[in-house]
């Protein structure tokens, strides 16, 4: 599988690019500056230069070409609402119709638990939630693609255990568990390769039940 990551120099995009790459899958790892591109040594990984920001929809289209499958893990990280409108909404929409227009069906999102609720979301942050929130809504009612959703909770960097749990309510309550990064790729992995995810939203947490399982399930 011909894979395009979109925001393979992001600390979950790294991770997912570096399991598909151990997965056997081919990944063209979208990153937005040349000097980045000696970040991956694999040897199913081809670094390709893709500033979501700056790109038209055609350039994308012509550079995703011939993929089977499209990961969206892009996002401002802090660096001011006007990039996260611009990365996080605009660019994840570029990706979408960039993706249909190169005829390529299969598309997975790394969005953020809560995004479905305005009630959940967090004053401090309320922009970056409505372009999660927007741009999940274009994926679902805007385009003809087979997406899947990942919401993982607050992120960490700890070590993966290969283990979520699935919040069926989406809702990142005070308290709620991290979850490992490593596990969020791992569960792009996995949706990716698990037609049960298609169409799916998932909301997870880290915990008990081990990722393959816990995918399997849903549908």
């Amino acid at each position: 599988m011909k894979i395009l990551v979109i925001g393979a120099h992001g600390r979950v995009g790294q991770r997912i690019v570096n399991q598909l790459n151990d997965n056997g899958d081919d990944v063209l790892a979208g990153l937005r500056d040349e000097k980045q591109f000696n970040t991956f040594t694999g040897a199913h990984i081809t670094p390709t230069l893709l500033d979501i920001q700056q790109i038209t929809v055609a350039d994308l289209t012509q550079l995703m070409t011939g993929a089977d499958a499209v990961v969206f893990s892009a996002g401002a990280g802090g660096g001011g609402y006007d990039r996260t409108m611009l990365i996080d909404l605009d660019g994840a929409v570029k990706a979408m119709q960039a993706t249909e227009q190169a005829g390529i069906k299969r598309f997975i999102m790394v969005s953020a638990m809560g995004t479905g609720s305005r009630a959940t979301w967090a004053d401090a942050i309320r922009p970056y939630y409505a372009a999660k929130f927007y741009a999940d809504h274009w994926l679902i009612n805007d385009t003809n693609l087979a997406y899947t959703i990942l919401r993982p909770s607050t992120l960490s960097d700890e070590a993966g255990t290969g283990k979520i749990t699935v919040n069926a309510q989406d809702k990142l309550e005070d308290g709620a568990k991290t979850v490992s990064r490593d596990d969020v790729a791992k569960a792009a992995v996995v949706a990716l390769h698990d037609d049960k995810t298609i169409k799916q939203i998932i909301s997870f947490t880290g915990g008990d039940t081990a990722i393959e399982t816990a995918v399997d399930s849903l549908g």
